[in-house]
C-alpha cells in the first residue's frame, strides 16, 4: 500500500505546500491591491467552483488516461495557474494596471486555471488508497496518510509564506510555481506509465451522490469542510482586526497559527488515526465535538495564543473526522469505482469552499462573529449526521469490495 502511495503522497504534498505558501499572505495583499473582502471570497469561491467541477472529471480521466497523464495535465494547469497570479499580482502592486483588470485576472488564473489543475492531485491519491487497500482500517489509514501529506503542507507552507512575507509580499507568490514546475518535472521522470493502473482499469457502476448510501456521508463531510471554509478565508482578517496589526505582522501571526495547526494535523492523522485503528464511524463520533469547541473558543478569543489554541483544537477535531469522512464512502464502492468516489468526495469538499469562503467574507462584513458561530452550526449539524445516520452507522462495518 504505502509503496502505491508514495509518488501520490510527495505530489499532494509539494503541491498543497505551494498553495498553503501564499495563505498568510492572501489577506493583506488583497488590501495592498485595494480589493474588498468580499472580492477575496470571490477568488477563493470561484477556484473552489473550478476545483468541483473539475473533480468528477478527473476521477473518469484516470480510467481513461492512467495516473500518471493525469497527474502531469494537472500540474501543468497548477503550475500555469500560480505563474498567471504571481504576474497579475506583481504588476497590480506596480499600480499599472486598474483594480478591476487584478480582479479578472486573478479569477482567470489564481481561480479557474489553477483550481481545475490542482483537483486532479487528491483525487489520484484517494483512488490509489481505494485501490490499494482491502479493509476498513487499512483505508482508513491510507486516506489519513493523503489527509497527512495536506497536513504537513499546512507547517511548511504557512511557516515559509509567514517568513519570506517579512521580506516582501511577492517571495511567496514566485517560489509557489517553481515548486509546481520542479514536481511536474519530477513526476515526468520518476512515474511511469505502468503505475497508472493502480488506478485505472474498467469502470464499475456509475455512482451517484444522491445514492442512499452515499449522501449522508457525503453531507458529512460537506458540513465539515464548510465549517472550515468559512473560517480560514477571514483568519487574516481576524488577526489584524482583533490584533491591531499590519500586513506583515499579519502575514506572521497567520503563519503561527496555522503552523500550530498544521502540527497537531499531522500528528493526528499522521500518527494517531493509524496507531488508533478505530472505526469510521468512532472518528467521526470523536473528531466533531472536538471541531465543535474549537469553534466555540475561537468566536471569544482575543489573543494570538487563543486564536493559536483554537486552531489546534480543530486541528485536532478534523484530524480524527476527517479520515472518517474520506474512508467512509470508499466502503460502498467496488475497486473499479474508486476513481469514481475519490471524484464525488473531492468534488464534495471543493463544493464547501464554494459557499465557505464567500460566505464568511460577506458574513465578516456585517460582523466578525457570525461566520464563526455559523462554523459552529455546520459541525452541530454534521454531529446529528453522525449519530442519527444509518448510512454513517452502516459505513462503520461495511466491507471494502
Amino acid at each position: 500500500m504505502r509503496k502505491a502511495l508514495i509518488p501520490l503522497l510527495i505530489a499532494v504534498l509539494v503541491v498543497y505546500s505551494a498553495q498553503q505558501l501564499l495563505t498568510p499572505v492572501l489577506a493583506p495583499l488583497s488590501r495592498e491591491l485595494t480589493l474588498t473582502e468580499t472580492q477575496l471570497g470571490l477568488v477563493i469561491t470561484v477556484a473552489a467552483t473550478a476545483l468541483t467541477i473539475a473533480s468528477p472529471l478527473w476521477g473518469h480521466a484516470l480510467q481513461k488516461l492512467g495516473l500518471r497523464l493525469v497527474l502531469l495535465l494537472g500540474l501543468g494547469l497548477t503550475t500555469a495557474g500560480l505563474t498567471g497570479f504571481a504576474i497579475v499580482a506583481a504588476v497590480g502592486l506596480d499600480g499599472t494596471m486598474p483594480t478591476p483588470m487584478v480582479f479578472a485576472l486573478m479569477l482567470a488564473t489564481r481561480s479557474i486555471v489553477f483550481g481545475a489543475g490542482v483537483a486532479a492531485l487528491p483525487v489520484a491519491a484517494l483512488a490509489v488508497a481505494g485501490t490499494a487497500t482491502t479493509t476498513e482500517a487499512e483505508r482508513t489509514r491510507a486516506t489519513g496518510l493523503v489527509g497527512a501529506a495536506q497536513g504537513v503542507s499546512m507547517v511548511l507552507g504557512p511557516a515559509g509564506g509567514g517568513a519570506l512575507a517579512v521580506v516582501s509580499l511577492t517571495l511567496p507568490l514566485y517560489l509557489a510555481p517553481v515548486l509546481c514546475l520542479l514536481l511536474s518535472l519530477w513526476v515526468l521522470a520518476a512515474v511511469r506509465p505502468p503505475a497508472a493502473k493502480a488506478a485505472s482499469g474498467p469502470g464499475g457502476p456509475r455512482l451517484r451522490p444522491w445514492d442512499a448510501r452515499l449522501w449522508p456521508l457525503l453531507a458529512i463531510g460537506f458540513f465539515l469542510y464548510l465549517s472550515l471554509g468559512l473560517v480560514q478565508v477571514i483568519i487574516g482578517f481576524l488577526v489584524a482586526d482583533r490584533l491591531h496589526l499590519g500586513p506583515q505582522e499579519t502575514a506572521g501571526a497567520v503563519g503561527i497559527a496555522l503552523f500550530t495547526a498544521g502540527l497537531i494535523l499531522v500528528a493526528v492523522q499522521g500518527g494517531a488515526v493509524p496507531a488508533l485503528g478505530w472505526p469510521v464511524l468512532r472518528l467521526l463520533r470523536a473528531g466533531i465535538p472536538i471541531t465543535v469547541a474549537a469553534f466555540a473558543l475561537l468566536a471569544v478569543a482575543d489573543s494570538l495564543w487563543l486564536i493559536s489554541v483554537s486552531f489546534g483544537l480543530l486541528a485536532l477535531g478534523l484530524g480524527l473526522a476527517i479520515p472518517g469522512f474520506t474512508a467512509a464512502p470508499t466502503l460502498v464502492a467496488e475497486p473499479a469505482q474508486q476513481g469514481s468516489i475519490s471524484g464525488l468526495v473531492n468534488a464534495t469538499i471543493g463544493a464547501t469552499f464554494i459557499v465557505g469562503p464567500l460566505l464568511g467574507t460577506a458574513l465578516y462584513e456585517i460582523s466578525p462573529a457570525i461566520p464563526i458561530l455559523t462554523a459552529l452550526g455546520a459541525v452541530a449539524t454534521a454531529l446529528v449526521l453522525a449519530w442519527a445516520s444509518p448510512a454513517a452507522r452502516r459505513a462503520r462495518v461495511a466491507p471494502a469490495r
